[in-house]
């Protein structure tokens, strides 16, 4: 029976390792990235716990070398997401009325599975299939998902402990529900760990999910779909579902039964998806919860005050690490005039020091890009550049896809601050940079501020209290997650919780508790200990 009070700690941040010559960690990791790439794997669709195989399968290769096939997985069509369906609605009663502390040690388990005996095989996975160097293998899928997974839990925890007051003869009580119906979650390719806390986040409070993951990151992210069901997931708690996303447009978002969709990815998607829930909204049984983080066109400014050393490392690591294909990278630069012949002799400097290529070579701090259409895409901008008149590619330009995906890390120096690369999303190793006059410096504020269409990150660079000031104040809407002397990447569960608004998505702040509020339904019962038995008020008195 259970009556007693359960109790969470504050969770500690999982501990980077460090993955330095001759180290345990090191070794494993190496020897699993020959392995992997001599092993291919096939992904199968998971509903209700079942593996399910379809006639349409896609193959998983290795971006920086495209020509290495890591394994294939199969696609679910409209028959398997609504069995997806089915099996959610199937499993919904009995987990949201599990006892918490029972749903919360899964996910707790598969932090400890995660971060212990499969560390390299998550690791590997991660820095082939979507060509991380292994450092931001580790800060994404071991070490953010690990800490999604037991933060979560424990925000979980504080919030069912809120209750009301209560007065002489009442006892007020609010219970936190699941959403009436499922949730649908739709994952980006650029984190594994905000495919595994779109999937889990909402299961933590008792909803069943249904889980698209990106087609360019089918393998990691199954790997974490089967450390949740290693850990205890019931069947038809979470379901994954790799498929096209037309088809999960059509089937899942216009289910009746969809009360939740969790989001990753462009504006122009989560535009398209808000769009076709309002045009079916007479038909849901509850008004859905649409929690989404999408674009960011993020930027650097850089006061005449600012450390010139820091304001080099933090564009060259925001812009270029991981290729730029990071939400929070560091996309477009404000520099005064007198700082600018200094800070681009140090960035021809530094760039010129980054090697490119392989995951394996652990030299190489940039790899490659995600897939073709997103090559293309770089290329696009940067032969648009090479024919304005209002811009020069000042550093790098280049790329080549015989092999893998590459593109050199790039630096623009933009005439205008409403040049196309300055306000635009990219999603690849392209910095743009403005050159202000020194005395401009509101009007360059202003223009930072407007210029684009998000709102995510940014950051400002000043010794200067005063001007460190002015900036924020100026710069208050245009980045929900605002640095001071340091790059706009970087966010840590626990200690910045993630997210932006205007076109750059609801700011329900991942790794907080806000967002966990989103997937809960409250209910508010008040009990009488006496109820009253007279109608009559005392005022209704004659005198």
């Amino acid at each position: 029976m259970n009556n007693a009070y359960f109790q969470l700690k504050l969770p500690e941040n999982e501990p980077i390792k460090g993955y330095m010559p001759g180290s345990p960690e090191r070794v494993a990791l190496k020897a699993e990235l020959e392995r992997q790439l001599v092993n291919p794997v096939e992904v199968p669709i998971i509903i209700g716990g079942k593996e399910i195989r379809t006639e349409n399968k896609e193959k998983m290769i290795c971006p920086h070398d495209h020509q290495k096939v890591l394994g294939q997985y199969y696609v679910a069509g409209e028959k398997e997401l609504l069995m997806a369906i089915d099996a959610a609605e199937a499993a919904k009663e009995e987990w949201e009325n599990m006892p918490w502390e029972h749903r919360a040690t899964i996910f707790l388990k598969a932090a400890d599975l995660l971060t212990g005996k499969y560390r390299a095989k998550l690791s590997a996975s991660c820095m082939l299939g979507q060509s991380k160097n292994p450092f931001q293998a580790e800060i994404d899928v071991i070490c953010e998902l690990a800490d999604f997974l037991r933060f979560n839990t424990y925000y979980v925890q504080e919030i069912y402990k809120q209750q009301p007051n209560n007065s002489s003869g009442i006892w007020n009580r609010v219970e936190y529900r699941a959403l009436d119906g499922f949730v649908a979650a739709i994952t980006p390719f650029n984190f594994t760990a905000i495919g595994g806390n779109l999937a889990t986040a909402p299961a933590m409070a008792g909803n069943t999910v249904l889980w698209k993951p990106s087609s360019t990151s089918v393998l990691s992210n199954y790997y974490v779909m089967q450390i949740l069901i290693e850990a205890g997931l019931p069947a038809g708690v979470i379901n994954f579902v790799p498929c096209r996303g037309v088809d999960f447009g059509k089937v899942v978002v216009s289910h009746p039964k969809m009360a939740g969709f969790h989001f990753t990815g462009s504006t122009s998607v989560f535009n398209n998806i808000w769009n076709q829930v309002g045009g079916n909204i007479d038909k849901y049984v509850t008004y859905p919860r649409l929690v989404g983080e999408t674009g960011g066109k993020d930027f650097i400014f850089a006061h005449e005050s600012a450390d010139i050393e820091a304001l080099t490392c933090a564009i060259v690591l925001g812009s270029f690490e991981y290729q730029g294909q990071k939400c929070s990278a560091a996309s477009r630069a404000y520099i005064p005039e007198s700082l600018w012949s200094d800070l681009k002799r140090r960035l021809e400097k530094e760039i010129g020091k980054i090697k490119m290529g392989d995951v394996r070579d652990f030299k190489n701090l940039v790899n490659a890009v995600i897939d073709q259409k997103s090559f293309r895409n770089i290329q696009s901008y940067l032969d648009y550049v090479r024919e304005s008149k209002d811009a020069d590619i000042i550093i790098g330009g280049g790329s080549d896809d015989s092999v893998g995906y590459f593109v050199e890390p790039t630096i623009i120096l933009a005439k205008t601050p409403t040049f196309k690369t300055m306000v635009e999303e990219i999603f690849g190793p392209v910095m743009t940079i403005y050159v202000y006059p020194n005395d401009k410096l509101e009007e360059t504020l202003k223009e930072c501020d407007t210029a684009t269409t998000y709102g995510l990150t940014g950051s400002v660079f000043a010794q200067d209290r005063a001007a460190i000031i002015k900036m924020a104040k100026a710069l208050d809407h245009a980045a929900g997650n605002f640095y001071i002397n340091d790059k706009p990447t970087g966010a840590v569960v626990g200690q910045q919780p993630f997210g932006g608004s205007r076109g750059s998505g609801t700011n329900d702040k991942a790794g907080s508790a806000i967002n966990l509020y989103r997937w809960m339904s409250q209910r508010t019962i008040k009990e009488t200990f006496v109820p009253r038995t007279v109608v009559n008020y005392p005022y209704m008195e004659e005198e």
